[in-house]
């Protein structure tokens, strides 16, 4: 467990059901491109400040290079905790959107550069053959990362959000897209992993599973808030997934709305400390 709480300009302690996905977290910008119908951040009282349409840097930082330059600082502040835990890439855009992927690029090499694990999750998928092919970006042999490629291949883990509802995700790229990237990157060696959030129907879900079974390394799961599901068939899906070899970690909101504990969920299921680059 984390023994502080840390409340930076780029780094923090996320709260509630943001928690359940990483100890630790970095938000450079706030808005989002891919007009989600059921992101969180566009419903309530969020939506004035961070449900925009527009990836806008936080008003904290001067410029990108201000923003890099704080982060680095909250890196230091941290550092056993973040060693320990990994940081979380992000909560209130998508960190690789055009807009956005610079910085988070340049943010997971001073990640690395103090052996810090890397955990990313985006809707997008335009960026990784650039990523795993050009000089700038990718990695091995490269010396402008001055990082082994041990140390690439074991510190960073691309998660991709998959609902199987491309509809709802006007902006982003389609779930097809999401999923060839992800086989792309586990290919390449990378850790990869899928959240399974919200839940917009079961069979979609299952579907979404069922195609990147062989090249996930983790699924997280969780439900639209405010939506009614049956808790048979939330039971259902959670004792369908026990077929599995892979760690899937549910979400308490998931986990209250089926009527199951945690300590009876099947043995593939995973908590919330399941470290995915020790897997």
């Amino acid at each position: 467990m984390k023994t502080k709480n840390f409340n930076g300009k780029a780094i923090y302690n996320p709260s509630g059901k943001a928690g359940e996905y990483s100890y630790w977290a970095c938000n450079f910008y706030v808005g989002c491109s891919n007009g989600c119908t059921y992101c969180y951040l566009r419903k309530g009282v969020l939506a004035g400040t961070m449900g925009g349409n527009v990836p806008t840097l936080k008003k904290c930082f001067k410029d990108e290079s201000h923003a890099l330059e704080v982060f680095e600082k909250e890196l230091l502040a941290n550092l056993p905790e973040l060693q320990k835990h990994g940081l979380f890439f992000t909560f209130t855009s998508d960190p690789m959107l055009q807009a956005t992927n610079k910085l988070t690029r340049l943010a997971m090499r001073k990640c690395l550069s103090y052996d810090i694990p890397v955990k990313l999750l985006t809707k997008m998928a335009d960026w990784v053959d650039d990523f795993l092919n050009a000089p700038d970006y990718y990695i091995s042999g490269r010396s402008d990362w001055l990082i082994d490629d041990d140390t690439i291949f074991g510190k960073i883990a691309f998660g991709f959000t998959l609902t199987g509802h491309d509809e709802l995700e006007p902006n982003a790229s389609t779930n097809a897209e999401r999923i060839e990237a992800m086989h792309k990157l586990h290919d390449a060696g990378f850790k990869t992993w899928a959240s399974i959030e919200p839940v917009i129907d079961i069979k979609s879900s299952s579907r979404m599973i069922g195609l990147t079974h062989s090249f996930c390394d983790l699924y997280k799961v969780g439900i639209e808030s405010g939506k009614k599901y049956d808790a048979k068939d939330l039971l259902s899906f959670i004792y369908w997934t026990s077929g599995s070899n892979r760690p899937f970690y549910f979400k308490d909101s998931l986990l209250k709305a089926a009527g199951i504990s945690r300590e009876d969920l099947p043995a593939n299921c995973v908590g919330r400390d399941y470290n995915i680059f020790n897997s």
